[in-house]
């Protein structure tokens, strides 16, 4: 519980995954990838429960090891592709409910996300209760200025890459940009159950450094991750 209110974590870990199989229990550093996130959370002292939803009985399995709960399998229509995180957290949310468990707060910890900590997950936490927040999503500051970026035709031209107001301009006087990292989303469980979007307003930004935003989704993030993982 925190500040009176009951807190839910989710770690969803589905069981297939094309671009790099097994990844959610791939050995990172001595433990399954999953355990970072597990673990993390059980240090932030902040959830009443951590649970991670999976369809695959090994998941389930180390995940108990470590410490989460896993109170039931995710059935076949959320085990696809498809299937996103907010329809798992709603599906989660609506089992507790029917076994007469209600939570004021859900947090969504990505397993792709292992670098991610428990002062991490206890700023956006802090964040959600002091700004009074319908969601908290964790963000990290893009690596290379967008105003740097642009689309190109298939004639490959640049003439009118670059916009004339941002030629000449040092990287490090340009406006900073952010983007959405996939470690920590926070929502009150009320506004959520109304409007299950990513981004519930009033919302706000928890940020994040970039060295702790890797996000696992092929093998050179793995390789990326382990490295920083050793040096922290």
């Amino acid at each position: 519980m925190y500040k009176g209110k009951t807190v839910l974590a989710i770690i969803p870990a589905r069981g297939g995954s094309k671009r790099l199989p097994g990844k959610n229990i791939r050995n990172l550093l001595g433990k399954p990838l999953i355990a970072w996130s597990i673990e993390a959370a059980i240090h932030s002292n902040f959830f009443d429960e951590i649970m991670v939803n999976t369809d695959d009985q090994q998941i389930a399995d180390i995940s108990i090891e470590y410490g989460a709960m896993v109170p039931f399998l995710r059935h076949a229509g959320l085990s696809t592709d498809v299937a996103s995180s907010l329809d798992v957290v709603k599906d989660t949310l609506d089992f507790y409910a029917k076994n007469n468990r209600c939570f004021d707060v859900v947090v969504l910890l990505q397993p792709t996300s292992p670098l991610r900590n428990s002062e991490d997950i206890i700023g956006a936490m802090e964040l959600f209760s002091d700004k009074s927040a319908s969601s908290v999503l964790s963000v990290c500051e893009v690596d290379h200025p967008i105003q740097w970026c642009n689309s190109l035709d298939s004639t490959l031209s640049m003439d009118s890459f670059i916009s004339e107001g941002v030629k000449g301009v040092r990287s490090q006087d340009l406006e900073k940009h952010y983007r959405l990292n996939g470690a920590i989303y926070i929502w009150g469980v009320s506004v959520f159950s109304r409007e299950p979007e990513a981004i519930v307003v009033p919302s706000y930004a928890s940020v994040m450094p970039s060295e702790r935003s890797v996000d696992i989704d092929s093998e050179n993030d793995f390789i990326f991750a382990e490295l920083l993982k050793s040096r922290q």
